[in-house]
């Protein structure tokens, strides 16, 4: 049997390949331009692998396909959409994780290494100087400084009020700014 307009979606569901290759006669001037259209910046393999993947797609869910060849051909052009568009994220997707990797092999300057070892001593002298402090203090400056709580948030986790929270924070930073590595920080 012949494969021609009228008779081509019931020997594609028959899984007969002239109908595979009608469809592909027939809608591959479509699918390539669909293709093109959202794919044609990233390249052309991709519009190939694409266009190749809409017709394997048809042909195994040919079964699943109800309605005329209009219809047929408003299926194919969805297919074709949605497969470039997933193909386009898929590619900028690996892009993005090939660029982020290669931003981690560049050398940091050597300001940016001087800077990060300056913050990382500060912080170590500031945990060393907190653990004077008595317990609570200790926390509250944790949560406020670390964790970033509100000052309502601290008082409401250590069962005092916002005020006390308050004054120990003052009386901390006063305490803490004894140190000479930590005056500039908190007066």
């Amino acid at each position: 049997m012949t494969c021609n307009a009228v008779n081509f979606i019931k020997l594609l569901q028959k899984q007969n390949e002239e109908a595979l290759e009608y469809i592909i006669d027939e809608y591959s001037a479509l699918v390539n331009a669909i293709s093109y259209k959202i794919l044609h910046n990233v390249s052309s393999d991709a519009v190939d692998e694409c266009v190749n993947d809409v017709f394997l797609t048809v042909w195994q869910n040919a079964n699943t396909f109800k309605g005329t060849s209009m219809d047929f051909k408003k299926w194919i052009a969805m297919l074709k959409k949605y497969k470039a568009i997933d193909r386009f994220r898929y590619i900028k997707k690996i892009q993005n994780r090939e660029q982020s990797e290669e931003e981690l092999h560049i050398q940091p300057h050597i300001d940016d290494v001087q800077m990060q070892i300056i913050k990382k001593e500060e912080t170590n002298t500031l945990l060393l100087v907190l653990s004077t402090l008595p317990e609570i203090d200790r926390d509250i400056f944790m949560m406020k400084y670390f964790l970033y709580l509100t000052s309502a948030e601290i008082a409401a986790s250590l069962k005092i009020s916002v005020s006390a929270v308050e004054n120990r924070l003052y009386r901390g930073k006063k305490k803490l700014a004894q140190n000479e590595h930590l005056k500039e920080r908190f007066l």
